[in-house]
């Protein structure tokens, strides 16, 4: 069994918007699907890109967070 130092950033409030993004964890849907086979540097990279949709849902949408 391989060994990750990321840990997944899922919140278990899965709910996907219109561009197929988590808004518990805002990683994509093909994110989601590819975490599990991820190497601890892609999984940086798809963290980065979780928390970029983050601050861009946030600056969107200020109080549904």
């Amino acid at each position: 069994m391989k060994r990750h130092s990321v840990e997944t950033p899922c919140i278990r409030h899965c709910c996907l918007n219109d561009d197929d993004n988590c808004l518990g964890c805002f990683r994509s849907l093909s994110e989601i699907l590819d975490w599990s086979e991820a190497n601890d540097p892609e999984r940086r990279c798809i963290l980065n890109n979780a928390a970029a949709r983050r601050r861009d849902h946030l600056i969107k949408y200020p109080c549904t967070i």
